[in-house]
């Protein structure tokens, strides 16, 4: 059946054009063919070399509407900054407690933040959080002092986002239920980020395309231009 419904689907979208951000957005909703709450997905080539370091595109936004969905979030803390983390809402919140959990196979959780001082105990369980992702990093923000302000902003849905080796940002912008308006500001405000981070020794056509879809449906090109316009380029 899902091959019947993708298909469907895909009859809907022009594969030769480029759509607008707004049109782009309704259509991947509009494709969604699963019953459950698909996430709505963005693919952001860019016209960068991820092998030279000075060419790394990497930050991290609250967006505006969240990710629509519930996130577990982790905070390495101890003392008034262990009760301010509990206070803003993190699920998990200890030292060496919980890195002899995350030893014994636990990781129950979607997001890790630490003071500064505690990144000795959470360099124990480096080898395990890095690989997936979840290492607290000051560049992100996860490694802070201001660590209420941090477990508030990662519950309400931050995206975290870098350039893979092929020179791709992949990430998600919401769920199909928050409705066109909200995914389209979650999405102005990813691909501002996206411009904003573009490096200095990035020379080119830095945005070369730009593509959506739904987690089950069909990918959509959007118009490019439409950021690039907004841009140096």
């Amino acid at each position: 059946m899902a091959g019947k419904k993708f298909k469907a689907s895909a009859k809907k979208v022009d594969t030769t054009k480029k759509y607008s951000f707004e049109d782009g957005i309704k259509l991947a909703i509009d494709t969604a063919p699963a019953k459950f709450d698909e996430s709505i997905d963005v693919a952001v080539r860019l016209g960068v070399d991820p092998k030279q370091s000075d060419q790394q595109v990497r930050g991290a936004i609250a967006l505006p509407n969240g990710l629509g969905k519930t996130v577990r979030v982790l905070v390495f803390a101890k003392g008034p900054k262990e009760a301010e983390a509990k206070e803003a809402g993190a699920d998990f919140v200890g030292g060496d407690d919980l890195v002899a959990k995350i030893n014994d196979g636990w990781l129950a959780f979607d997001k890790c933040i630490a003071t500064p001082d505690m990144m000795a105990t959470v360099s124990k369980v480096a080898k395990v959080l890095g690989p997936r992702g979840l290492m607290p990093n000051p560049k992100v923000g996860t490694v802070t002092m201001a660590v209420g302000a941090a477990v508030a902003a990662e519950k309400k849905g931050k995206l975290d986002f870098r350039v893979d080796k092929a020179g791709i940002i992949h990430a998600s912008i919401g769920r199909k239920s928050m409705g066109a308006e909200k995914l389209k500001a979650n999405f102005d405000m990813f691909i501002a980020a996206v411009l904003k981070a573009k490096p200095a020794t990035s020379k080119g056509v830095y945005l070369r395309s730009v593509a959506v879809a739904s987690t089950m449906g069909p990918g959509i090109t959007l118009d490019a231009n439409q950021a690039n316009g907004a841009s140096e380029e």
